[in-house]
């Protein structure tokens, strides 16, 4: 059932088996295999997150390659619904173990808005990564390219820039080893700070190395038609060719609502699991971006199907088997012949 700040007290009124923080692919791959396997489960679902924003999914089997991200959330989350997963567009603002449960409380709506506490036994927490980019006066001019021709992932979407002359967008000299992965791809980079970044003389030696030039100017605009880029017009007037490029400036993880969670093991921001995908906590799950791993959707599909079915596991062993209840009330009945006679 979806649910709205009209009919909370529907959820509200529950203890759910789970709360499911994050409507992505991971997320709702969770939803679906929870509601399979019999156990209620309430999404939490933030809205317009990493997937969303991919304007094709070139690398995710069986699907055309065209196919948009949000095409396959949206099948996801009807997916779910049909199965009778209550589903939120909200917030998750904090979690707090409170012993046998977990109280999860959501922002729903943006303007008047309400914060219900929702109670669940398990937590899944799937509410991902925002990757950044570069900040313009214009920032349309950056969506226009950005998940097109601009792309975030190399793992993702290093095989589309093959062989094209590219620009690297950076905001710290860390982030400049980029190159030295990307040229698996493509050999023709040329490096970008946006003037974010100071680049000393070891780096700026490794790339003359390789024939990389270095930019320092802050961009000023992307060019192109159609999604397609064709080049890049920095602040002090350079204009650099290029018909792809690699935004590398790092992400922001929403985990916040988590960080309260006693015990918890991390690794920078993400959290260390098991192969079951369960945390430190033994009914907190992570799935997809937020726990160490490749950021793929395919992996958090993945990710989404072995935590349902550890958390199934759990509640199945704990609970009683399941009896043919009629049978077992009516009387032991005589193997009988056709007059009626016991048979010897």
């Amino acid at each position: 059932m979806k649910l709205s700040s009209r009919n909370l007290e529907v959820g509200l009124g529950k203890i759910y088996d789970v709360i499911v923080a994050g409507g992505g692919a991971g997320g709702l791959s969770a939803a679906i295999y929870l509601a399979r396997y019999g156990l209620s489960c309430l999404v939490v679902e933030k809205g317009r997150g990493r997937s969303f924003w991919m304007q094709d999914l070139r690398n995710y089997l069986g699907l055309p390659p065209t196919t948009p991200g949000r095409e396959l959330l949206r099948q996801g989350t009807e997916h779910a619904l049909s199965l009778g997963v209550d589903y939120l567009r909200g917030f998750v603002e904090d979690a707090t173990d409170e012993g046998d449960l977990f109280a999860v409380k959501v922002k729903v709506g943006k303007v008047n808005s309400l914060y219900p506490i929702f109670r669940s036994k398990y937590l899944i927490a799937a509410t991902g990564i925002m990757d950044e980019l570069p900040r313009l006066s214009d920032m349309q001019n950056v969506y226009d390219y950005a998940g097109y021709s601009l792309h975030v992932c190399m793992i993702c979407d290093g095989y589309e820039m093959r062989d094209q002359k590219s620009v690297l967008i950076v905001n710290s000299e860390d982030r400049i080893n980029t190159a030295f992965v990307l040229n698996w791809f493509t050999p023709y980079i040329s490096v970008l700070t946006h003037g974010l970044c100071s680049v000393g003389p070891d780096m700026r030696k490794k790339l003359a190395d390789h024939g990389y030039p270095l930019y320092e100017s802050p961009i000023r605009r992307f060019l192109g038609e159609n999604h397609q880029l064709q080049g890049v017009e920095l602040e002090d007037g350079t204009y650099i060719e290029a018909t792809t490029g690699l935004v590398a400036m790092g992400a922001r993880y929403h985990n916040a609502y988590l960080k309260g969670i006693p015990g918890l093991k991390w690794q920078g921001e993400n959290l260390l699991t098991d192969e079951w995908c369960r945390t430190a906590h033994p009914r907190l799950f992570a799935l997809g971006d937020l726990k160490q791993g490749l950021n793929q959707v395919a992996i958090a599909v993945a990710d989404g199907t072995l935590a349902a079915t550890a958390i199934w596991r759990d509640i199945r062993r704990a609970s009683p088997a399941r009896k043919w209840e009629e049978r077992l009330l009516s009387p032991p009945r005589s193997p009988a012949g056709p007059s009626g006679s016991s048979l010897n």
